[in-house]
């Protein structure tokens, strides 16, 4: 008697790219590129800028699965870590690395995202990047994950209050999580209907 694997659970990179090493190399690869490219979309703010790397989290964690999604952000986070200029810039426009990055108050948040890819990647797995309002759930537990983190880290380096951290790590950043949130919340749920759409086209 044979043992009947399940079906392995499809993302959305999984419906447009047939699945193999390469490929999961390469998308792993794209994800903490397209993660270093919205990193350097920024607004200055001390201790912890707003960037783009959110909503760059969300989308390569629901696109990709929480393996090749949480493997995409440590990629980013050693890449970063190791010298590229991965990481959101300074105010002079250069980037931290090593140490300095580490001691940074936001690297917090760079190791929140990734977990946060792992469990946004798990959930779309299980579909919830399909609808709009299980997909918006599924992107704020999402960026939850990334303050569970990011919070307690900047309160350590900077050894501010609770409140200060809240006011510094957290508030200015509630409105603008909310928006990227939404913005992925309508992203996934289109790009699966396009892809679907031409998955039937291939298929006819």
């Amino acid at each position: 008697m044979t043992a009947i694997s399940p079906a392995p659970r499809l993302v959305l990179a999984d419906r447009v790219l047939p699945r193999g090493i390469v490929t999961d190399i390469a998308l792993v690869a794209g994800g903490a590129l397209f993660t270093a490219l919205l990193a350097q979309v920024t607004i200055p703010l001390w201790p912890v800028p707003i960037t783009g790397q959110t909503l760059a989290v969300l989308l390569v964690g629901a696109t990709l699965g929480s393996v090749r999604g949480g493997a995409a952000l440590l990629l980013y986070a050693l890449l970063g870590f190791a010298g590229l200029p991965f990481y959101a810039p300074q105010d002079d426009g250069s980037h931290l690395t090593g140490l300095a990055a580490l001691a940074a108050p936001s690297f917090g948040y760079i190791l929140g995202f990734i977990p946060a890819a792992a469990l946004v990647g798990w959930l779309s797995e299980r579909t919830w990047d399909r609808k709009f309002f299980k997909a918006l759930a599924t992107f704020v537990g999402g960026s939850l994950v990334v303050f569970a983190i990011g919070l307690p880290w900047l309160a350590v380096v900077t050894g501010a209050t609770l409140q200060q951290t809240f006011e510094w790590g957290l508030y200015p950043f509630i409105i603008g999580g909310v928006i990227k949130a939404v913005i992925a919340a309508l992203l996934l749920p289109a790009a699966w209907w396009g892809a679907n759409r031409l998955a039937e086209r291939r298929d006819a």
